[in-house]
Parts: C-alpha cells; structure tokens; sequence
C-alpha cells in the first residue's frame, strides 16, 4: 500500500516498485480518510505512507494501521527527516524511514529489508539518530551528578508521559486518569523539567534510554 498525497509521487513510486516484478502495489491512497478506509476491506503486507496529508498526519495512519496489526511493516517516506517526525513515526509503529530523495532502487531494496525483518534508514536520519544518542548519553551522565534533575519521575508523571506517548491530547488524559487539563499541563512541565527536555517526542525518547519506560 502506498500512502501519498502528490499524485504524481505516488505514480513513480508504484511503478518503480513493480517496474522489478518481485512486488505488486494493491492500493494508493492520497488522504488519511481514504487509506483507513480501505483498512477495513484488505490489510496491505507493507506500507509506504507519507507524513504530510491534506486531512492529517500519516504518523496517525501509521498508529492505526499498528493497532490492526503490529506484525505489518510500516515505512516512512518522507521530506521531513527532522528528530521530532522520526522518533514520532517509529514511537508509532514505523520499522524503516525513507527521505524523498532516495533512488528507486533503494525503495525497492529497502522493502525487501522490511520483509525480511530489518529496519531501513536513510543514512542521514541513520547519522541524526545516533548524534541523538551521543547527546542523549552525554546528557544522561551530566544528570547522574545533578541532584535536580536526578529524580526519577513519579507514578502520576510516568502515566501521563505513557498516555502522551500513545498519542493521546491533553484532555483525553485528563479524562482517563480523571484530573483538569491543567493538571495534566502542570504534569508534563515537571517531566520537561526533570528529563531536561523540551518536547514530547524527546521526552518518550529520553525516558526510554533511561529505562523509565
């Protein structure tokens, strides 16, 4: 399945991928609504789904495509290889992550990766994540030696933070765990603080180097 708003993207990827006859396209889609849609009729064997949709993000097709069946391989093919819409789409669900400009013949090998188990990366989002990781380690030594940022989070702290990470607003925490909205605002700027971090997606991604997810 392929997931993409350009129609003309969506066209050169299709016939790319079927130009070496090893894969067959069954669907493209060019909105959100139209590629969940088709989910309830045939599950795809992998997708190729772009971020920027004109009804939504495909980080939210990936989430629900995930919640059908976590077995299915998701790739991300994207203009966007910034660390907050990388460590979005693989805390959604997405097992390979592709830039735009890759040639075809590294999407089509990249599928066959995808299938045979591994994990795609254009080199890079591949070079971004693992300076991420640097930092993140270098960071994680400098807290071990500050007593402010050496508390661990609380139980209250954790379960918003996991809630965030499912994708969930601000008013639907406050709803599951039953607090105002601006407790759950108060919450999250306790765990900004405490992971010295300065957005969601770096927080999940900390808080799971950490072990405290």
């Amino acid at each position: 399945m392929i997931v993409e708003d350009n129609l003309l993207t969506a066209q050169s990827l299709k016939e790319n991928i079927e130009t070496g006859q090893d894969f067959q396209v069954s669907s493209t889609h060019h909105t959100l609504d139209s590629a969940i849609q088709s989910l309830n009729k045939e599950l795809p064997d992998v997708a190729l789904v772009d971020l920027n949709l004109p009804d939504g993000n495909g980080i939210d097709f990936i989430r629900f495509l995930s919640s059908k069946d976590s077995k299915i391989p998701i790739m991300v093919i994207s203009l966007f290889g910034d660390e907050g819409h990388v460590v979005d789409a693989i805390q959604a669900g997405a097992q390979g992550y592709l830039l735009k400009d890759s040639n075809p013949e590294q999407v089509s090998e990249s599928i066959t990766q995808l299938l045979n188990g591994g994990s795609p990366i254009s080199p890079p989002i591949a070079r971004h994540l693992i300076k991420r990781f640097h930092f993140s380690e270098e960071n994680k030594i400098g807290r071990q030696t500050d007593n402010e940022n050496k508390e661990l989070l609380s139980e209250r702290e954790l379960e918003v933070l996991k809630f965030a990470s499912k994708g969930f607003t601000y008013n639907e925490i406050a709803k599951f765990l039953d607090i105002s909205v601006n407790t759950v605002a108060s919450y999250t700027k306790r765990i900004y603080v405490k992971l010295a971090v300065n957005s969601k997606s770096e927080a999940i991604f900390e808080a799971t180097k950490l072990g405290i997810m």
